[in-house]
């Protein structure tokens, strides 16, 4: 019985393991073997998106995709491609496959916008709740979840989804969003209280600007002066080493140069013995 059991089990490793773990294997080396391709394509398709050029663009991700037909990415950026040219249909069909590959709040970002833009607010709340239930850190995401919201007329919740965005980055974008929802609503107490938060947010911010300029001009100032400072202590260096050196190359000149022994003058003959050696009787030759 055991001996049975055990040829099944191999049985089945052999039959779905060992041809699962083959084509993984070959997938995996084809993918290396093109990686150099696909890392160039990449390049291109990036360069052209930059510089406007869509068609270039395309073809250069749809030969990423023949090369990995799994490559979230590239069906992401050429569903953003899609959508920046206007075919939404295409491009939702790019962020679904994404989607499908690689669970990605980004590409549910995006495929909630397309909804948006073409006016079916229903499945662009949900891309939006989905996409912030995966990453709720980013407020372009509340502020896009909070327009889908007001479009159903849910206006509570899309205040809400408003003021959490504040929270986590407080500016006068979002602040604008609201005061645009409740002049639409009519709300006029709740859009005077909103202009009064811009003001307060523009003076804070204008009041931080002075202070960080202030800053910025003392820290100048001080480093003008460490500046000039260095500069005279680095003049003052080099002539104390230029003084150094010249006073070391005198020496080393000195010690370099041969010894030369000075001549002894020669001795003057005084006076009076020179007048004696005149006086001397001349030899007289003998005959």
């Amino acid at each position: 019985m055991l001996a049975v059991v055990l040829i099944l089990i191999l049985t089945m490793f052999t039959v779905f393991f060992i041809p699962n773990w083959n084509q993984r294997q070959q997938e995996e080396e084809e993918n290396t073997d093109n990686a150099p391709q696909v890392k160039k394509l990449w390049s291109v398709a990036q360069t052209a998106m930059k510089e406007r050029k869509p068609m270039k663009a395309e073809k250069a991700l749809l030969a990423i995709l023949r090369f990995d037909e799994r490559n979230a990415a590239a069906y992401n950026r050429l569903g953003i491609l899609y959508a920046k040219e206007k075919h939404f249909k295409e491009a939702v069909e790019c962020f679904e496959i994404a989607q499908s590959l690689d669970n990605n709040a980004s590409t549910l970002h995006n495929v909630g916008l397309i909804y948006l833009e073409t006016g079916k607010y229903e499945k662009a709340a949900i891309a939006f709740s989905q996409a912030i239930e995966i990453e709720g850190d980013q407020p372009g995401r509340y502020i896009a979840y909070a327009k889908a919201l007001e479009k159903l007329g849910e206006r509570n919740k899309a205040v809400e989804a408003l003021e959490t965005a504040y929270g986590l980055n407080p500016n006068t974008v979002v602040l604008r969003h609201l005061l645009e929802i409740y002049e639409n609503a009519d709300d006029q107490e709740n859009a005077e209280l909103t202009r009064q938060r811009i003001e307060k947010l523009q003076l804070a911010k204008a009041e931080a600007e002075a202070r960080n300029s202030r800053t910025a001009k003392r820290a100048a100032r001080r480093t003008v002066r460490a500046e000039a400072k260095a500069v005279k202590t680095q003049a003052r260096t080099a002539k104390r080493n230029a003084r150094i050196e010249a006073h070391k190359a005198a020496q080393n000149a000195k010690k370099a140069a041969p010894k030369v022994t000075p001549k002894r003058p020669m001795r003057r003959i005084a006076p009076t013995q020179a007048s004696a050696t005149k006086n001397l009787p001349k030899k007289r030759k003998i005959i």
